[in-house]
């Protein structure tokens, strides 16, 4: 979360504070040691275990053995890590620096070759996913810990094709669907944007320019958004296209081919959540939109922000903004962690003894944030780009969750170690509110408190509200694009849209209607969005019952973490008494954010 107003502690006395310096950069050669004069070698070692794994396309039948069953599963599984590791090393590599010519011709090249590959393993998902029920049930009992996965393959069955169909649609991602999202990262990573500071004109980046919306000046934060959307606006028919072509691509495939009744069917089936949660929880998120409403309102009093618009939903509280150093940036989450749970914050600082973090910004690295776990027994890797904000603190505590679950989960087979989409931000979310909380209780000074609360209830908004109407758009837009809509028709349905959600509270300046055009997600993984929204309303609840049952909690937290993905997120999340059908449960977490906004406006003049 934002933290606006943390203090770096005086004294940390901490097992990392021997460190004579703390890595910013990452090491990519524990993924692979000489990637181009290797390249080669290491697709022929690929090449040599497919051609086994493809030895038994004529030797599987229902009736096989356990055992014999069990070896095709090992072979699999070697193949998944092997290919992992290069995979990840391409896209890590590119995200370094994409303006890098060599890393994305390498890229281009090992997600050809790694899809060409996984052609020919095609034919043991569709034979399995033909097995008779009785021996599938037989196989599935002596499958151990990949007894998931496989059950996984069986859910796609009603909406799999033949061997030939999906091996030509893999092919096709890699220059449709893969080629337009490298596209997209290509052309907006470039983008430039020029600001004046303190009367000096300066080019940024994105990152950089994204500090300034949470400037202290009203006249900064302003500009910074509308220089952000006049860059994007000139570029609305490029990236527009981009979309609309990607969101047809992804209607062709899902809709008319693999015969999913909505387009966010498929991204449910392969998130393993039921319809009916998804509706719940966009439902609940819809009808709460109130709730932050009445945030916003009470910011503006608090902040003396008038009138309350949307350049200033992110302003600071008007306590002194400080910046943070890296080094104490990671002393302040590590203790957090610690505080917590000893074994998390050994796990976290994992990341960095072992050097598998990118953490500054520089001129074509990758925006964002993100966390790759790549393979059991590997320690994830992280990439931030600081720049010294409060809210990077966050930022860093919620990659570091990502990295500790992939690592709680390592026991786990490379198949079934990385939870599932809605579970994937469980972690990383009660990470940051390890941190808020820490330094939260750790304050005695009012305003201090006051600016806390102010930033845990800005970034409640931004991933839980802000993500479920983003999907709402996805929605909208998909059905727009199915008629023929234009870019422009989709940027009038987004303002609309924003509008809707924040009602009397907050006006939205028509530029506001290019912000789509800003968000990666959309493009890359539709619908991906309200696992952010799934994640965040969910540790609100796991956080209360934290708060309840106190240290006794923690085994049935870390268990949870441990989990992975070796089981249906409903099976995961029934041991500790969630119902993701359940308005009332997404509602609960609702009545948490309202219990903040209470305890702050008890702060307000």
């Amino acid at each position: 979360m934002p933290l606006a107003a943390a203090r770096t502690p005086t004294s940390t006395k901490t097992k990392h504070s021997g460190w004579r310096q703390i890595p910013d950069r990452w090491d990519l050669s524990h993924l692979v040691e000489h990637p181009l004069r290797d390249f080669d070698r290491l697709i022929a070692e690929l090449d040599r275990k497919v051609t086994a794994f493809e030895s038994w396309r004529d030797r599987l039948n229902p009736a096989m053995s356990n055992e014999a069953f069990l070896e095709v599963l090992r072979l699999d599984e070697e193949i998944a890590t092997d290919s992992s590791k290069l995979g990840a090393y391409a896209y890590l590599w590119f995200s370094e620096d994409t303006k890098n010519l060599t890393a994305r011709s390498f890229k281009t090249k090992v997600e050809e070759r790694l899809a060409a590959l996984q052609n020919r393993l095609l034919f043991f998902e569709l034979w399995w996913q033909g097995v008779d029920e009785t021996n599938a049930a037989r196989l599935l009992a002596s499958s151990g810990d990949y007894r998931y996965y496989l059950q996984t393959i069986r859910r796609f069955t009603p909406h799999t094709l033949s061997e030939p169909e999906e091996k030509i649609i893999n092919l096709k991602n890699i220059t449709g669907r893969s080629a337009l999202n490298t596209l997209y990262e290509v052309v907006t990573n470039g983008f430039t944007f020029t600001l004046t500071i303190k009367g000096r004109r300066r080019t940024l980046n994105r990152e950089e320019l994204m500090a300034y919306v949470r400037s202290s000046l009203p006249r900064l934060r302003e500009a910074a958004y509308r220089e952000l959307y006049r860059v994007f606006a000139a570029s609305h028919d490029l990236i527009g296209e981009i979309y609309k072509t990607l969101v047809n691509d992804w209607k062709t495939e899902n809709l008319q081919l693999r015969k999913f009744a909505t387009p966010i069917a498929s991204r449910n089936l392969g998130n393993d959540v039921p319809d009916a949660a998804v509706t719940a929880l966009l439902s609940v998120c819809a009808k709460n939109a109130v709730v932050f409403q009445e945030y916003f309102r009470l910011k503006a009093r608090i902040c003396k922000i008038k009138p309350m618009t949307r350049y200033h939903i992110y302003a600071p509280h008007r306590i002194h903004q400080k910046r943070y150093r890296y080094p104490d940036a990671v002393r302040i989450v590590l203790d957090a962690y610690r505080a917590f749970s000893p074994t998390l914050a050994d796990l976290a600082e994992r990341v960095f003894r072992d050097r598998h973090i990118d953490a500054k910004t520089r001129p074509g690295k990758l925006s964002g944030a993100y966390c790759y776990s790549v393979v059991p027994g590997l320690t994830p890797y992280v990439l931030l780009n600081f720049t010294g904000e409060a809210r990077d603190i966050a930022t860093m505590a919620h990659e570091l969750g990502h990295a500790v679950h992939g690592m709680m989960a390592s026991r786990h087979s490379a198949l079934a170690f990385h939870a599932t989409l809605p579970l994937a931000e469980t972690a990383s979310v009660f990470g940051e509110r390890i941190l808020s909380d820490a330094l939260l209780s750790q304050e005695r000074d009012k305003a201090v408190r006051q600016s806390l609360l102010l930033s845990q209830l800005d970034d409640l908004y931004a991933t839980v509200l802000r993500q479920a109407y983003f999907v709402l758009f996805e929605q909208t837009a998909h059905e727009m694009i199915a008629k023929s809509a234009t870019v422009r028709d989709l940027a009038a349905s987004y303002l609309e849209s924003l509008r809707q959600q924040f009602g009397r509270a907050v006006r939205v300046p028509a530029e506001f209607r290019w912000e789509w055009l800003t968000i990666p997600h959309l493009f890359a993984s539709p619908f991906y969005c309200y696992a952010y929204s799934f994640g965040n309303l969910l540790v609100l609840a796991l956080y209360r019952m934290y708060k309840e049952q106190g240290s006794a909690f923690i085994p049935r937290y870390l268990a949870l973490l441990e989990a992975g993905g070796s089981r249906s997120p409903q099976d995961i999340l029934s041991e500790v008494g969630v119902d993701m059908t359940s308005e009332v449960f997404w509602q609960a977490g609702f009545e948490t954010i309202k219990e903040m906004i209470e305890q702050l406006a008890r702060t307000a003049p």
